[in-house]
């Protein structure tokens, strides 16, 4: 069942649909039946036992089933609704201490056998270029288990038209709100992936994700200046109960300039203030240069962690396994190893996982077989750890693997991936407005921005959506054409604040991509609003008219 992709015209159900596999078409709601345990376990032990027959010293089998469905609205109009299919299944193995990958779309014992021995082939022409074996940290076998993402409705059995009339709802209110222009878009992901190995697994996990965005564009048609005002919604791991937003859910942020929503979302009310915001940026001070002390929100912060602390912080990329494509990192093995480089000021640390529920990087396990776990990565501003696949962990003396290997279909090979990485909230009692009355010099930053990092993930400049003055500790006017600069360790270094656990929570990336070839995943990273002092702020002048 090869990856297919098909347009639904027209605004009918989701039992409407229907979709081509091998040149029939079914219901699209015969896609809601998961393939049975038993016929998965069967395949599986067909793969294990043709690699162990042709020699592997080790086994995994993935069999997936990936079901996107993407809306995408403009204005007051549907522009497209777009669902695929994948399934198929991967082997890995190790032989002659040599790794070897091999994939099928079939779903037949003997398809699936052919695999696991082309794959042992692989490994075995592999030994020959390797100069050292494969070492994987230990696993324990669980036996037959199944997780599951918790949810409460499955958006796969939402009908076309009522997401559609919530997206344009969102932009109307955006419309009617100062936008001359409104998108919102619905991206949805069911992954059923089924680990079986040689180790003695066999599980059986069903995630879900959603994401959001929405853009508010807003024109002076006198001058033809234009100013946009992205959503600022997190993706989440959860179901389609997300847009159940009540008014409990609702943060006030500091001064009250922006209303986000915590274990709900109201896209509606999100598209009004888009708009708003938007048409208020064309008027807004455009800001003078210098040094401030940056208050900055967790759905900006979020991406400044995820580019200079999740990805230097990828062990693979620290060896230079990313540097033909992605770069690799000024957190070296030697800074590790000295037990006191100076990542931060002592009041940051970070944490790995893919526990935290709703995050986009929850699970059970990960595609080795690995229980999700959490653990230190910057203890008290000091680099302890980094991101550790089980053929990695031996490298950096740890017995266990962090869970960290992920692939993004069946027919890609699994590999290091970065999980949930989040700053952990402050231990003094502290809110945004408590913490902005100290400050007499200052920006408040909300928004995921436009953004440039150097290669080993050390120099950036970072935007973002909203802007507003802090002057003598109070928030005042809005500002334009502000983005932030600094190193990475400078940056962490000027951290002098954190907001408590009632401020934390989490934003991230929903399509984080790596390798070669290319894979997407997804991520969360959490914090509360931060505290930075004396950062260099400079104007972007991207003034028209």
């Amino acid at each position: 069942m090869e990856r297919r992709t098909f347009l639904k015209i027209g605004a009918g159900t989701a039992g409407a649909m229907l979709v081509p596999i091998h040149g029939s078409v079914i219901a699209a709601e015969q896609l809601l039946d998961p393939l049975a345990a038993s016929v998965k376990k069967a395949l599986a032990d067909a793969a294990m036992d043709a690699a162990k027959k042709a020699g592997a010293s080790y086994c995994d089998v993935r069999i997936g089933r990936y079901l996107n469905q993407y809306v995408t609205t403009r204005d007051l109009n549907v522009e497209s609704v777009t669902n695929t299919e994948s399934t198929g299944v991967g082997v890995r193995v190790i032989a002659s201490g040599a790794y070897g990958f091999a994939a099928t779309n079939s779903l037949h014992p003997d398809a699936v056998a052919s695999a696991a021995r082309q794959a042992v082939a692989i490994a075995r022409a592999n030994a020959k270029l390797q100069a050292e074996p494969v070492q994987l940290a230990p696993v324990q076998g669980v036996g037959e288990v199944a997780w599951a993402t918790p949810f409460k409705r499955d958006w796969r059995t939402v009908p076309i038209k009522d997401k559609a009339e919530m997206l344009i709802a969102a932009n109307k209110a955006g419309l009617d709100a100062g936008a001359s222009f409104m998108t919102a878009n619905l991206f949805q992901v069911n992954q059923q992936k089924y680990f079986a190995s040689t180790d003695g697994s066999y599980i059986d996990q069903d995630i879900h994700r959603l994401w959001a965005p929405l853009t508010a564009t807003a024109v002076d048609k006198a001058t033809g200046k234009f100013r946009s005002r992205a959503g600022l919604a997190p993706p989440v791991g959860m179901g389609y109960e997300y847009f159940d937003a009540r008014p409990e859910h609702r943060i006030r942020a500091a001064g009250g300039v922006a209303t986000l929503y915590d274990g709900g979302y109201d896209i509606v009310e999100e598209a009004r203030s888009a708009g708003r915001q938007a048409r208020e940026k064309l008027t807004a001070k455009s800001v003078d240069p210098g040094k401030y002390d940056l208050v900055i929100a967790p759905e900006n912060l979020f991406l400044t962690i995820h580019e200079s602390v999740g990805h230097p912080t990828e062990l693979d990329r620290v060896l230079g396994y990313e540097a033909n494509y992605a770069g690799t990192s000024f957190c070296t093995l030697d800074k590790w190893e000295s037990k006191r480089f100076n990542f931060g000021s002592k009041i940051v640390n970070f944490v790995g996982e893919k526990t935290t529920p709703g995050s986009l990087g929850a699970v059970g396990y990960d595609d080795e077989g690995v229980p999700a776990r959490r653990w230190d990565i910057v203890r008290d501003g000091i680099l302890v750890n980094y991101q550790a696949t089980r053929d990695q962990a031996h490298i950096i003396g740890e017995k266990a693997s962090h869970g960290c290997s992920y692939a993004d279909s069946w027919s890609n090979v699994q590999f290091q991936r970065m999980p949930n990485v989040s700053l952990v909230a402050g231990s003094k009692k502290l809110t945004p407005d408590e913490m902005v009355k100290d400050v007499k010099r200052g920006i408040y930053v909300l928004g995921r921005g436009s953004y440039s990092i150097d290669q080993q993930r050390y120099n950036f400049q970072f935007g973002g959506q909203l802007y507003y003055e802090i002057k003598d500790g109070r928030i005042g006017q809005m500002l334009e054409d502000v983005a932030y600069q600094s190193n990475t360790q400078d940056f962490w270094n000027a951290c002098t604040a954190i907001c408590d656990e009632r401020d934390w929570r989490m934003s991230g990336s929903f399509f984080d991509g790596k390798g070669q070839p290319s894979q997407v995943s997804a991520v969360s990273h959490g914090s509360a609003t931060t505290r930075f002092d004396g950062i260099n702020v400079i104007n972007t002048g991207r003034k028209i008219g």
